[in-house]
């Protein structure tokens, strides 16, 4: 659809295909093959040389709606689902790198990239280098003749560090590396990498795409010649796919994205500017508060700050600022205390101990996330009814 139309109506309307009975509502193909008029139909399907949907592993009617609609929305060329967001973030690795080859990445990302990267990657003879993400010159230092991709997420999980994506892309340019953005917090609701240049946009479909916390889903998002010639045939071969079931869910998430996100977005402000003014919380990390490091490289590439915050308890030791964490955990009766994020139902979680977990404490150190980080990921209820549970917690 084309980019006269608004997000709002994109997001309701674009990608849609009807069959033959003219469904109003995107219908659902659980079919695992399709039937062809001829064996000269098939074999052209099957070779590419002719259009049409083959094998539900890698062409699905209601997948393909998925990923159209999510690549007008991110202004894409084309795009590839995947079974969940780290099944998007291997695809794309396996597209880009080999044995031998460098990757530069942020060194605040979700705990599982760090262990894809590092331990799984690594087995196979490809390397990692861990930068500051808010460091232009760090990733500069980084960049090896041998670095064939730029991996960051922006605002970052869990301390919404923020990358500048213009420089990011400049210097994927330079040294003909893939320049990748993990976009789940902001969503093309609220951010779109390809305005500044990069490559790739990784999405999360579990997240705010979905909504509600339903399904599995993931999706890779970039130039048409990249999507079909060097990520196809991974997913073609490898399998890692979405199911026509999630797509059709998230299909319904993406009609109501910008409208869930706003709102959840504007609660999550006002959430932080009220903990920033709580005894005992040592310091917010969002990027909507004037007192981000970052607030103007926000206000320049976001059309808004997201809807995940973290805050700092203050301790005199780790143990100590743990277990304060972990009584307010323990301590709220409204928020659901689980690790997934983008619900319409608040959550909070711990990162040190269950998102980032797996990493080692040095790890975690180069990372900023101490013991008394708690982050939230803020819902649809009343604000004031989170405020009041927050409020319970922090006095426990």
């Amino acid at each position: 659809m084309s980019e006269e139309f608004r997000f709002d109506t994109r997001a309701v309307r674009a990608g849609t295909q009807r069959s033959t009975f003219n469904e109003h509502s995107e219908a659902l193909f659980l079919t695992s093959s399709f039937v062809f008029k001829s064996a000269a139909e098939a074999a052209g399907m099957f070779a590419g040389s002719e259009d049409g949907f083959v094998y539900s592993r890698f062409s699905n009617p209601t997948v393909r709606m998925f990923e159209q609609r999510l690549a007008a929305l991110e202004g894409a060329q084309d795009g590839l689902a995947t079974a969940s967001g780290m099944a998007a973030i291997l695809s794309t690795a396996l597209a880009a790198v080999k044995t031998g080859d460098h990757i530069v990445c942020s060194a605040s990302v979700f705990g599982a990239t760090v262990q894809l990267f590092s331990t799984i990657l690594g087995r196979f003879g490809v390397d990692t280098t861990y930068v500051r993400g808010a460091d232009p010159a760090a990733w500069r230092a980084a960049i090896t003749p041998r670095t064939r991709l730029l991996f960051c997420e922006t605002p970052s999980n869990p301390l919404m560090e923020i990358v500048d994506l213009a420089a990011l892309a400049a210097l994927g340019r330079e040294s003909g590396a893939l320049t990748v953005v993990d976009n789940c917090f902001c969503t093309p609701v609220m951010q779109r990498p390809f305005d500044f240049g990069v490559d790739v946009v990784i999405h999360s479909g579990t997240k705010y795409l979905d909504g509600q916390g339903r399904v599995l889903g993931g999706a890779v998002l970039g130039k048409r010649d990249f999507i079909r010639n060097a990520l196809l045939p991974i997913l073609r071969s490898a399998g890692p796919c979405l199911s026509p079931f999630n797509a059709w869910v998230l299909l319904k998430g993406l009609e109501t994205l910008g409208v869930r996100l706003r709102a959840q977005s504007a609660a999550a402000l006002e959430l932080a500017r009220w903990l920033e003014t709580q005894p005992g919380v040592s310091r917010v990390f969002f990027t909507g508060l004037e007192s981000h490091p970052q607030a103007a490289l926000a206000r320049l590439q976001q059309r808004g700050p997201g809807a995940v915050l973290t805050f700092e308890l203050a301790g005199d030791s780790a143990e100590a600022q743990r277990a304060r964490a972990w009584r307010v955990i323990d301590a709220v009766q409204l928020m659901s205390i689980t690790a997934n994020l983008g619900d319409t139902r608040t959550t909070i979680t711990h990162p040190s101990s269950t998102t980032h977990g797996r990493l080692t404490p040095e790890a975690r150190a180069q990372a900023g996330i101490t013991e008394g980080l708690v982050r939230i990921a803020v819902g649809l209820e009343d604000v004031a009814d989170l405020q009041a549970d927050l409020a319970r917690a922090l006095v426990a």
